[in-house]
């Protein structure tokens, strides 16, 4: 059913218990920069965020006020909703174990409250594996959900390979994909988005947008630096016009690369844990990109500054606690400023 190949499915629990450092660290951009200097005077701010689900979480999250404040400046908030929103699984024991995602409308609305999320400002990705995991049915309970919630969404076949989407005064075109699936492909195809190579898009997508935005759902789990694979085609988006990429589906954080005039987060990390309670370490390390867009005429849709802030998510009983790096106690912190120093050069 799914399109894994074997030599990524055998690696999977190896790189969950102990996520990998391997591969190549050259070409990386530092996390932080301003790109347009002096900044100009008016700016759209994009905040993008990690994987979001209940896998790991039965109550919405605690969030210190440093991450809530950090959300609540953005003009548009981009996640991606890795888990189907139903009243009840339809793949019981599945969900039961975590190899089936699913959370319900009220989990998500709380979770967005506790985080400083305004739903009228976000935008979730239904572009990845999990996105039918409850069946076709879940799919189309998910899609009704997030519109009753008042959330935009991208990442669906019927909106197409690019969906635009209001930030202020800017529109952003969004084009989200992923090339995993974990169901039969007629039933995926036909519903989520797995349009990855630019050449493909309909003409004229872009027309009339600031800035083009891919989200893709890519790269293989638990690795820190992307696979070459990954990086040829953030080069291909980059050169068909894409001016910035917030990558999920590693869920560990990712460096930053940028590729001309355009920007590549590669992996952002979980925002809320998509894995087993129990999760190692590494894996609980998440980031958020807040990019500053231009919205001069001289400089429209370019991107003036961007700065990647990681957190940490803490296991607090029946759900988790999103806490900033910097307020760690001091064991916990030393680990994980190593481990970021692994990742971003300087």
């Amino acid at each position: 059913m799914s399109n894994y190949p074997l030599s990524y499915k055998l690696s999977w629990l190896p790189r969950f218990l102990k996520p990998s450092l391997g591969g190549d660290r050259n070409g990386f951009a530092a996390p932080a920069a301003t790109l347009i200097d002096p900044p100009p005077a008016q700016t759209v701010r994009l905040a993008f965020i990690g994987d979001i689900s209940a896998v790991a979480n039965r109550t919405a999250p605690e969030c210190d006020p440093a991450i809530a404040a950090l959300l609540g400046s953005a003009d548009l908030v981009v996640g991606n909703c890795e888990s189907p929103i139903v009243a009840r699984p339809s793949a019981v024991m599945g969900t039961r174990l975590g190899t089936h995602h699913a959370m319900t409308e009220r989990f998500l609305a709380d979770a967005l409250a506790a985080v400083g999320i305004v739903r009228d400002k976000l935008v979730l990705s239904l572009a990845n594996n999990h996105m039918l995991d409850q069946g076709v049915a879940g799919f189309d309970e998910t899609v009704v959900a997030l519109k009753g919630l008042g959330i935009r969404t991208i990442g669906t076949t019927i909106g197409g390979p690019v969906q635009h989407h209001a930030a202020g005064p800017l529109t952003i075109g969004f084009a989200a994909f992923t090339l995993w699936r974990n169901a039969g492909e007629a039933d995926f195809r036909a519903r989520v988005s797995m349009k990855s190579d630019p050449g493909e898009w309909p003409r004229g997508l872009s027309e009339g947008v600031a800035l083009l935005c891919a989200v893709p759902h890519w790269d293989w789990e638990f690795r820190h630096f992307p696979r070459p694979a990954t990086r040829a085609l953030a080069r291909r988006l980059a050169e068909c016009g894409v001016r910035l990429i917030a990558g999920h589906h590693a869920h560990v954080v990712q460096p930053v690369e940028r590729i001309g005039d355009s920007l590549v987060a590669y992996g952002l990390g979980d925002f809320l844990g998509t894995a087993f309670a129990r999760q190692p370490w590494p894996g609980r390390i998440g980031s958020i990109l807040v990019v500053d867009v231009s919205a001069e005429s001289d400089t429209l849709g370019r991107i003036a500054t961007y700065k990647l802030y990681p957190f940490m998510r803490l296991r607090r009983g029946p759900h988790e606690q999103l806490v900033p790096v910097e307020v760690l106690e001091r064991s916990l912190k030393r680990k994980v400023a190593e481990r970021l120093s692994a990742i971003f050069p300087g």
